[in-house]
Parts: C-alpha cells; structure tokens; sequence
C-alpha cells in the first residue's frame, strides 16, 4: 500500500533524488540489501519497468511473489489443503534466495562506492 500512495504523489519525480529512510543507510552511508524496493515498486506501478529494475532488481517479483501468495491462500483457504509447502520451507530455495541477494547487494555495493565518491557517501549518512 505505501508504494501506491507514494506513486500517488510522486509527479515531479522527487524519488529520484530524494534520501531513503533506511536506518541502516542514514547510519552508515550505504545502501542495505533491501535498499530500492519500495521505489522499485513506484516504478512498476508507474508502469516503468527499466527505472524499476534500476532501483532494485527484485522489485517486480515482490509484486508478482505477493499476487501469487494471495491467491494460493485463498486457494488454500477455499480447498483446506496446503500447496507449496515443500517449497516454502526449502532450506536448499532459502540458500539460492540468499546467496543471490549477497551476490547482488555485493554488486550493488561496488557499483555505488564506484560510482560514488566518500563525501558523497558520507553526506547519505546522518554523520554529515
């Protein structure tokens, strides 16, 4: 719901530039794995997949993850049976999952410090 209301009132595309409230970028400066999400989503509402994909790659497929989640527990719901299950509880699909968020936040951290020089990673953070 935040990310639509702040879709809402995004017509000057303030997004862009403005600071995120993540706690642990106003305290260290860097952007934190979940970093972009919600702008991510913005984006996508926005129907601008490539600027959505910019801000954080998982974006879109919160958004289909939390449709389809929905709609099996309504399924769910409606059958009495479980689906999923041995997916949802897979160590070996939470592994991927988190190997591939460290892989892509490690990315995300090389790019921005490259792209980025210290002032201006340390004017992001509350240490101004």
């Amino acid at each position: 719901m935040i990310p639509f209301f702040l879709m809402l009132g995004n017509g000057n595309h303030h997004l862009d530039s403005e600071q995120s409230f993540c706690p642990f970028k106003m305290l260290t400066g860097f952007p934190c794995p979940g970093c972009g999400i919600t702008k991510s989503l913005v984006y996508f509402y926005q129907g601008d997949l490539y600027k959505s994909l910019t801000f954080h790659i998982l974006g879109p497929f919160v958004i289909f993850f939390c449709v389809l989640t929905m709609i099996v527990l309504i399924v769910e719901l409606k059958t009495q049976r479980t689906y999923f299950d041995a997916i949802l509880y897979n160590k070996k699909v939470a592994y991927a999952l988190a190997f591939f968020l460290g892989v892509y936040h490690f990315a995300r951290l090389v790019y921005f410090i490259n792209s980025n020089t210290w002032d201006s990673i340390l004017l992001q953070s509350i240490w101004k």
